[in-house]
C-alpha cells in the first residue's frame, strides 16, 4: 500500500507539473469556450421548453426510473432533454480544462483561479436546480431560478475572458463618476428586465410540458411592465455610447455600441413575439439575446477600469 500510495504521488506530482506555468493561446480559447457554452445551453434548455419537452426525462438524476439515458419509448422528447442533460457534461469537461490550466498559476493570477473555480463549482449546481426543476412539475419560479443563475454564469465566464486578456495589474477607473453611476443603472436595469422576463415566461403558454403549472400572473400586463426597464435600459446604453464617444474612450465606445446593437435586436423580437403569438423560434432567440445582452453589458461595465497588462 505504501509502495502504491508512493507511485500515486509521483503521479500526481508529474502531472500537476506538466501543466501550464503560464497563459497560453489554450487558455484564452478555453476561457472564450466557456462563455459560448455557458450560453449555449441557455439555448438548448430554451428548446426542451418551447418543445414541450421538459419532463422527456420524467425523474432526476436518472432519466427514469431506471435508466440514466433516455429510451425509445420515450421519443423526441426524451432524446431533447437528454441531449440538454448531456452538454451539461460539456460544460464540466471546459469548465475542469480551464480550472487545470490556472491551477499551476494561482499564486500570480487568484482572480482566474478564483472565476474558473466559481464556474466549475457553479455548473453542477445549476445541474441540480435543473433537477429541482424536473422533480417539482416544472414549477415556473424554478424554472426561472434556473434562468437567473445561468445569466449569472454568464457574467462571471465574461469577466474571466475580460481578466484573461486584461490580465491582472492594480486597475484605476477611467471614465468619470457621473459615467459610471449611469453605467451601474443600466446593469441594474438590466438585471430588472431579466427578473421581470422570468416572470413573464412563467405566466405564458411555454411551460415546458403540456401538465405543469404557470405561475397565475396575467401575462399581457407583464408584457408591458417587461417592456418598461428594457426601454430605460436602451435610454441608458444610448447616454454611455454618447458619453463614450465625446470621452473618446475607444474601449467603453466599442462594447457600447455592440450592447445597443444587441438592446436593438431584442426589442424587435420582443415585439415582434408578442404581436405574433409567442412563436417558439422568437421565444428562442429572445432567450439567447438576454444572454448576449448580459454579457455585454458586463464587457462595458469592466471597461470603464483600465490597467497595464501584466500577462
Amino acid at each position: 500500500m505504501k509502495g502504491l500510495s508512493i507511485s500515486v504521488r509521483r503521479t500526481a506530482s508529474r502531472f500537476y507539473h506538466r501543466l501550464p506555468s503560464s497563459l497560453e493561446r489554450r487558455t484564452r480559447i478555453l476561457a472564450w469556450l466557456s462563455l459560448v457554452a455557458q450560453i449555449l445551453i441557455v439555448g438548448t434548455g430554451g428548446a426542451v421548453r418551447l418543445t414541450g419537452s421538459g419532463l422527456g426525462c420524467p425523474t432526476w438524476p436518472r432519466c427514469t426510473e431506471d435508466s440514466f439515458v433516455a429510451l425509445p419509448e420515450q421519443g423526441i422528447h426524451g432524446v431533447i432533454e437528454f441531449g440538454n442533460r448531456l452538454l451539461t457534461v460539456v460544460l464540466i469537461a471546459i469548465a475542469l480544462a480551464m480550472f487545470l490550466h490556472v491551477l499551476r498559476l494561482r499564486q500570480e493570477r487568484r482572480d482566474l483561479f478564483a472565476l474558473s473555480l466559481a464556474l466549475g463549482l457553479g455548473i453542477p449546481f445549476q445541474g441540480v436546480i435543473g433537477g429541482i426543476t424536473v422533480l417539482t412539475n416544472l414549477n415556473p419560479y424554478v424554472v426561472g431560478l434556473h434562468f437567473v443563475l445561468s445569466t449569472i454564469l454568464v457574467v462571471l465566464a465574461t469577466i474571466l475572458v475580460w481578466r484573461v486578456y486584461n490580465g491582472n495589474a492594480q486597475r484605476h477607473t477611467i471614465a468619470p463618476g457621473w459615467l459610471v453611476t449611469v453605467t451601474i443603472a443600466a446593469c441594474a436595469f438590466v438585471g430588472i428586465t431579466v427578473l421581470v422576463g422570468v416572470l413573464t415566461t412563467g405566466s405564458g403558454p411555454h411551460a415546458g410540458d403540456h401538465g405543469a403549472a404557470r405561475n397565475n400572473l396575467n401575462p399581457e400586463l407583464l408584457q408591458h411592465v417587461h417592456s418598461w426597464p428594457a426601454y430605460i435600459t436602451l435610454i441608458l446604453t444610448l447616454a454611455i455610447v454618447a458619453s463614450a464617444l465625446i470621452l473618446r474612450l475607444r474601449k467603453t465606445l466599442f462594447f457600447a455600441g455592440g450592447l445597443l446593437v444587441v438592446e436593438g435586436l431584442q426589442i424587435v423580437v420582443g415585439i415582434a413575439q408578442s404581436r405574433l403569438g409567442l412563436p417558439e423560434l422568437l421565444v428562442a432567440s429572445h432567450m439567447l439575446l438576454a444572454c448576449v445582452l448580459v454579457s455585454a453589458m458586463t464587457a462595458v461595465a469592466l471597461s470603464m477600469r483600465d490597467a497595464e497588462l501584466r500577462a
